[in-house]
C-alpha cells in the first residue's frame, strides 16, 4: 500500500500542563481545514461547534452544527456551480452562521477564513455575528495560498488555544514529509500535469495545489504556485499537453468525481491529450487531500508523488484515487 496510507491519524500528545490550561477552552471551527488542524493539535475535546461540511475525524460528527448551506450539495457540478453564483450575484451569502446556536455555544475562539466565500462564511459576517454575543470570543481568520501558509497556520492555531509546543511539533513533522517527497522526487523525469479543481464549467486547481505538483516530481500546465483558481476550456486543457490529468473538484469524494466524469464524459473529452492516450486520467479524493487548506494536505502529496512516478513501485489505494479509462 502506499505512504499515504500506512500513515493513520494521529493526534497530537498533549501534556497535562495544556490539558488543564486548555479543558475549559470552547472553540468553534467555522471550516473543515480548521476543524482537522484542531483536532491535529489533540484539542478536539474543546471543539463545541463545526459547520455543516465538517467529516473528519469520525468524532466531529458528534460536534453541533453551527453553519448551514444555502446550496444543494447533491447536485451536479453545473447545477450547484449556477447556484453559487445566483446566490453570490443577488449579495447573499453562500452560507448561514447559525446564531441562536453560537449563542448558545459561547465559544472563547472562533476559527475562520477571508480567502474565499464560495468555500466558507465572509469573514464581515463571522466579526458581526461574534460582536453580538454576550462575551466576545476572539477571531482567527486563516488564509492561506501555499503549503508554507498552512504550516503557519497550525501555529497560529497552537499559540491562539495555548498549545504552541504541541503546534509546532506537529507543523515540524509536516515539514518533514514535505522535505521527504521532495528528496525522492529530484532527479525523476518531470511530468506535465493538469489539475481540474472543477468538470462543469472546467477550472484549474489554485493556490497550493500547482505548488504540490512541482513538489511531487511534475510541472502544472495551467496553474501558478499562489494564484487562484480559474475557468479554462477544454481546448486550452488539449493544447497544454498534459501527460497526467488528476480531476479534483473542490468537495468531492472518488466516487463523486468518478460519477461526475462518466456524466460529462471527461474520458472521451480528454482523449486528445496525452494522459487520455496513454491512460492516466485519475480521479481523486479531493475533499480529503487536495481542497481543504489543512494537515491532509501532505498526505495528499504523497498520493501525487505515486500517481506522477508509478515507476517507484508506490500503491494507492481506490479511496484516494482511480484511474479512468473508457471502460469506467
Amino acid at each position: 500500500m502506499g505512504a499515504w496510507l500506512r500513515r493513520r491519524f494521529r493526534l497530537a500528545e498533549v501534556s497535562e500542563a495544556d490539558m488543564k490550561a486548555t479543558e475549559d477552552l470552547r472553540i468553534c471551527t467555522l471550516l473543515p481545514s480548521a476543524t482537522e488542524i484542531v483536532y491535529r493539535l489533540g484539542l478536539g475535546r474543546n471543539v463545541v461547534g463545526v459547520t455543516h461540511e465538517c467529516d473528519y475525524p469520525a468524532d466531529v460528527q458528534r460536534k453541533r452544527r453551527v453553519v448551514h448551506s444555502r446550496i444543494d450539495e447533491s447536485a451536479d457540478s453545473q447545477q450547484i456551480d449556477a447556484q453559487v453564483r445566483s446566490i453570490l450575484e443577488s449579495g447573499d451569502a453562500v452560507y448561514e452562521l447559525d446564531a441562536n446556536a453560537m449563542s448558545d455555544l459561547a465559544p472563547h475562539l472562533v476559527i475562520t477564513q477571508g480567502l474565499c466565500e464560495v468555500c466558507a462564511l465572509p469573514y464581515d459576517q463571522v466579526v458581526t455575528l461574534a460582536g453580538q454575543l454576550d462575551q466576545v470570543p476572539d477571531i482567527l481568520s486563516l488564509n492561506p495560498t501555499c503549503l508554507d501558509d498552512v504550516l503557519s497556520d497550525i501555529l497560529r492555531v497552537g499559540e491562539a488555544a495555548g498549545v504552541a509546543d504541541v503546534a509546532r511539533s506537529q507543523a515540524s513533522e509536516q515539514r518533514q514529509r514535505i522535505n521527504a517527497v521532495r528528496s525522492r522526487t529530484q532527479g525523476l523525469q518531470t511530468r506535465k500535469v493538469a489539475c481540474l479543481e472543477w468538470l462543469d464549467p472546467l477550472m484549474i486547481g489554485g493556490h497550493w495545489v500547482p505548488e504540490m505538483v512541482a513538489l511531487a516530481g511534475g510541472v502544472d500546465v495551467l496553474g501558478s504556485p499562489g494564484q487562484p483558481t480559474r475557468r479554462v476550456s477544454l481546448g486550452e486543457v488539449i493544447e497544454a499537453g498534459p501527460e497526467v490529468i488528476l480531476l479534483m473538484p473542490c468537495g468531492f469524494d472518488v466516487a463523486s468525481t468518478v460519477d461526475e466524469s462518466i456524466r460529462l464524459q471527461m474520458v472521451s473529452q480528454l482523449a486528445q491529450t496525452p494522459a487520455g492516450r496513454h491512460d492516466e486520467v485519475y480521479a481523486v479524493n479531493a475533499n480529503a487531500y487536495f481542497s481543504r487548506s489543512g494537515p491532509r494536505l501532505v498526505d495528499g502529496l504523497e498520493l501525487m508523488a505515486e500517481l506522477l512516478h508509478p515507476e517507484r513501485g508506490d500503491t494507492y489505494h481506490p479511496e484516494a484515487a482511480v484511474k479512468l479509462s473508457p471502460a469506467v
